[in-house]
């Protein structure tokens, strides 16, 4: 069946709301056609090229950021923090393993979330559940539940918003390797942490005015000076994106220009269901998730739908099995790929399969369940002679209270109240992300 950005259409789809108002939502898909696109066919073509490179082993991949960005908590700080947080793991992930990082945030454009139900319950009141800022509101009133094409609209602007502070602060100097030390942040300075921070931070001031001293400056050496965060998504709902799907003047193909990577989750992966149909058409690299679900076969079978030319850095498989069901499952889905000699790259997500009702009743993620998925990763791998690409993080930069455990953020279930800010799913904070980076080094260097 030959492919349009619409084609997906005449597929079956799920996690899609349905909304009310059909003019006033074809009014606002019209609109978004004719707006800018956020991303350049370019640029998604340069982190293929980077992911590649991550799928050979010569890189590493470092995505992460928020379960899903709000319209209220749309903040420069809370951007700043986060892209500071991805320079700290950056660096510590770049020293431990002499690689280049390959750094994608999931942020602008991080608006749509899967549901396990249609339909959430609070003291005998059933209402639809929430979906993400871009299709309804958090707030638990049946007016606020509704569907709503306009936040679609204001989606667009706080993405285009966010990607030019986030395009700013890369190239405005806030990443000079020389300012490592201004990149902690305020609440893990005082930490063990951050004195363990402190220390690669001055190693690296060393290693700078070494260099300086050769006449090699940030001044001369852009790569001293700017990095480059991708942005990614997943691409849920797919009228959004439709939207924004361009042609490219320079290649004739199509693009997805709402983020340089879009993924599909666990829950919309189905071989003959619309996101696989319009993911099939885009050139944007792509992620998918791999749940315990997944069958060998079945991998394979969406891998040749996904990735026909079996092209390098076009398909990014991300990991979400769970601590206790990895060890079981990934191995035969690992070996399968391997044998076919397909080209991907693997990442792993250990926050979603890692998902637990707490004593005190909040949805949250033990720390060490989270570094255990992550160690089995690393080590089903090594067995198999096979590459670890990288990490897949839900996270922020701010001092929030969401997940249990870590060492240098010991929080228990009854801390859990304290600053619980998620719109969805919970978040390591900064000093739970910042460590696992330095365990995740340690286990590679291992």
């Amino acid at each position: 069946m030959s492919w349009t950005p619409s084609s997906w259409r005449a597929f079956p789809i799920k996690q899609q709301p349905t909304y009310q108002d059909q003019e006033r939502l074809e009014k606002v898909e019209n609109q978004l056609r004719s707006y800018p696109p956020l991303i350049f066919a370019g640029e998604a073509r340069t982190l293929k090229e980077k992911l590649a490179r991550v799928g050979r082993g010569e890189a590493f991949l470092l995505q992460g950021g928020d379960c899903a960005e709000s319209f209220e908590a749309f903040t420069s700080l809370n951007i700043k923090n986060l892209f500071k947080l991805m320079l700290q793991m950056n660096m510590v992930l770049m020293y431990s393993t002499g690689k280049p990082i390959v750094k994608i945030g999931r942020i602008a454009g991080q608006f749509a979330k899967p549901r396990s139900s249609d339909f959430e319950e609070i003291d005998g009141v059933k209402l639809p559940s929430y979906r993400g800022d871009i299709i309804n509101s958090i707030k638990f009133t049946e007016e606020a539940r509704i569907p709503n094409p306009d936040n679609m609209l204001k989606a667009y602007n706080q993405s285009a918003a966010t990607l030019n502070l986030v395009r700013a602060f890369a190239r405005g100097g806030l990443a000079d390797l020389n300012k490592v030390h201004q990149w902690n942040l305020d609440f893990i300075k005082d930490n063990p942490l951050g004195q363990k921070y402190d220390e690669l931070s001055k190693k690296i001031d060393r290693a700078m005015k070494f260099m300086a001293a050769c006449g090699l400056t940030s001044d001369r050496i852009p790569q001293l000076h700017e990095t480059t965060l991708f942005t990614s998504h997943e691409a849920l709902l797919l009228n959004y994106e439709e939207a924004l799907t361009r042609k490219d003047e320079l290649d004739d193909q199509w693009y997805d220009c709402s983020a340089h990577m879009l993924w599909i989750g666990d829950r919309t992966r189905e071989l003959t269901g619309a996101h696989i149909e319009y993911f099939r058409g885009i050139n944007n690299p792509i992620g998918c998730k791999v749940g315990p679900s997944m069958q060998p076969d079945e991998l394979i079978e969406l891998i040749d739908a996904l990735n026909p030319e079996n092209e390098e850095g076009r398909l990014n498989l991300i990991v979400r099995m769970g601590a206790d069901k990895i060890r079981e499952y990934f191995p035969p889905l690992l070996k399968k790929v391997k044998e076919s000699g397909k080209n991907v790259v693997w990442s792993c997500d250990p926050m979603h399969g890692n998902v637990e009702k707490s004593s005190t009743g909040f949805k949250t993620r033990d720390f060490d369940n989270i570094l255990s998925e992550v160690a089995q990763f690393f080590e089903i791998h090594q067995e198999m002679g096979t590459v670890a690409g990288g990490i897949h993080l839900e996270m922020t930069g701010n001092n929030v209270t969401e997940c249990t455990g870590s060492t240098s953020c010991p929080i228990t279930d009854n801390d859990l109240s304290s600053r619980y800010h998620t719109q969805c799913d919970p978040r390591l904070n900064a000093s739970q992300a910042l460590e696992l980076a330095f365990m995740i080094g340690d286990i590679i260097k291992e």
